[in-house]
């Protein structure tokens, strides 16, 4: 079943589905959003039921399709797009749908259509997108900041720590959901965390972290995140080392 550049194998059976977006892109500074996606589709162990045509949504010459060739035998060819998982957090829990992709590069508001159309056949009510965004911050902080679909949303959020965003300029693809979110009367809201410029090629397991705590408060589910604490611990012993070492 195919939808305008959604291909759509059996739509699953879902309780209280929560949908969760992570983009490749603009608005994925050291890999945030793109990493917590990856991270609910491999702790729930989702299963993916769509994907998008690529040549519907994406410019080749922008993001080139990557071959892997191997001592002269061809081995595969992947183009960019992506794909929606579905995962139940717990037995009788709520699901999630996690959509995990390259931002697109064409059709935003024809992609955003179909996406909401899917969301309408899963009986989606709440869209959670996330980005993550360079600023002068240490690798110490946790910081969250927000947009929300509404003033009651936009106030638990302040309650709970994140700030809201105040911004006009060049938009990536979440500003495209949530414009379509509000003519559809559906709860949307975007995270977006703030990274340090220094840390740029690492894995930030505190900030995904904080993060991953974020959402399963916001979405009302239950998300281990020990193992990125875990990680995040030795990850800054070694940073603190290395800054002993060069503070510049």
């Amino acid at each position: 079943m195919t939808a305008h550049g959604i291909d759509i194998k059996k739509l699953p059976e879902l309780n209280k589905p929560l949908l969760i977006v992570g983009f490749d892109g603009w608005g994925n500074a050291l890999k945030i959003s793109s990493g917590m996606a990856a991270y609910l589709i491999r702790t729930f162990q989702a299963q993916p039921f769509a994907e998008f045509d690529p040549d519907v949504f994406f410019r080749y010459d922008e993001k080139r399709p990557v071959v892997h060739i191997e001592d002269g035998m061809f081995k595969t060819l992947s183009a960019p797009g992506g794909a929606f998982y579905a995962a139940q957090t717990a037995p009788g829990g709520r699901n999630l749908v996690i959509l995990k992709a390259d931002e697109p590069h064409l059709r935003w508001f024809g992609f955003v259509k179909e996406l909401f159309n899917l969301c309408s056949q899963l009986h989606i009510e709440t869209i959670i997108t996330l980005g993550s965004m360079y600023d002068h911050v240490l690798h110490t902080d946790r910081i969250l900041s927000a947009v929300a679909s509404d003033a009651d949303l936009s106030a638990m959020l302040k309650q709970k720590g994140v700030n809201s965003i105040s911004y006009q300029g060049p938009s990536a693809i979440h500003s495209s959901i949530h414009a379509e979110a509000l003519k559809r009367n559906i709860t949307c809201m975007s995270l977006w965390c703030h990274c340090p410029y220094y840390l740029q090629g690492t894995t930030h397991f505190g900030i995904l972290a904080h993060l991953g705590k974020m959402l399963a408060t916001v979405g009302g589910f239950e998300l281990s995140i020990e193992d990125l604490e875990t990680s995040w611990q030795k990850l800054k012993v070694q940073i603190e080392n290395l800054i002993e070492n060069n503070a510049e």
